[in-house]
């Protein structure tokens, strides 16, 4: 098959790292590999780590928009605006969105001895025990903190948001019952539900995740409209031909249908989505909006 353009050069996937590190390599090397397999040409991961993921996105933003280096980000796309004073790159300006890859639920999940079944009865004994009612986070700006703030303007709930260094570095406090609320990944999280170390109360998207089928969302237990997850997908930088954009689309689409990529990634919690450049600019828009409002209520000030 031709290159994507008409010479030969290797492509990148530029990647920035945060709370959603694992789920994001993971998608980045399997669409990568299969890439280059569609484009007849090398694909290259790039990982950017740094700045709240924001270092991996600008190099995304200042990269020459030819289609030979595209970047996937996470939830912190939509939420690192409203943090942060002085960013270098618009969420939206700065890219062409490629195609909306992927959505990692986010599970509420206790340690096995508090002694609730339920969310409602969890908020019940949050109430109780305002003392005692310590959630977890994976520091600023993550989807957990968000999805902790969302669990507090929607509940009323005097919570105590403890931050941590995330998600690996939250799991040993919680496990031990010092925190007694980490609303976490589903990638991050569904092995100590298995074992029993841990129990699932809810999940906090509107649709309960393929992993956990018994588990019922927050929304089902009474917390109306309650949505947060960690998404993401494939962005360009701004200016990149449409064609080209077209392309890596339909080369996308077709990766993420693959049987053998649905099982493997789905089995790791990651719900593969898919669709157009318009969807997923259509759901960038409507997550900014989102998180705008949570920060604003939350009382979060940028840096």
């Amino acid at each position: 098959m031709k290159p994507l353009l008409q010479r030969a050069r290797r492509a990148t996937l530029v990647m920035g790292l945060g709370a959603s590190l694992w789920a994001i390599d993971t998608l980045a090397r399997v669409v990568g590999d299969k890439l280059a397999l569609a484009l007849g040409q090398p694909v290259i991961v790039d990982n950017r780590p740094g700045a709240s993921n924001n270092l991996g996105t600008e190099v995304l933003a200042r990269s020459t928009p030819d289609g030979y280096t595209i970047g996937i980000v996470g939830g912190s796309h939509t939420i690192n605006k409203f943090l942060f004073r002085q960013l270098s790159w618009d969420p939206e300006k700065s890219f062409e969105p490629i195609v909306y890859t992927h959505e990692v639920p986010l599970v509420f999940a206790i340690p096995p001895k508090l002694p609730v079944k339920n969310l409602p009865e969890l908020m019940a004994w949050m109430k109780a025990h305002p003392d005692e009612a310590k959630v977890a986070t994976s520091g600023r700006g993550s989807a957990q903190e968000m999805a902790a703030e969302m669990f507090r303007l929607a509940s009323g709930l005097p919570l105590l948001l403890v931050p941590y260094k995330g998600s690996s570095a939250a799991h040993p406090d919680l496990l031990a019952g010092r925190t007694v609320l980490f609303i976490d990944t589903l990638s991050a999280v569904q092995a100590h539900v298995k074992a029993g170390s841990l129990k699932a109360v809810a999940v906090s998207t509107l649709k309960r995740a393929s992993q956990l089928p018994d588990v019922p969302t927050a929304a089902e237990q009474g917390l109306a409209g309650y949505e947060a997850n960690t998404n993401g997908g494939f962005l360009a930088p701004a200016g990149t031909p449409k064609a080209v954009v077209l392309r890596l689309n339909q080369e996308i689409n077709t990766i993420l249908r693959l049987p053998e990529v649905r099982a493997k990634l789905e089995s790791m919690g990651i719900e593969l989505k898919g669709g157009s450049p318009q969807d997923y600019a259509q759901l960038i828009h409507t997550d900014l909006a989102k998180w705008s409002k949570v920060i604003s209520q939350a009382g979060i000030s940028p840096e």
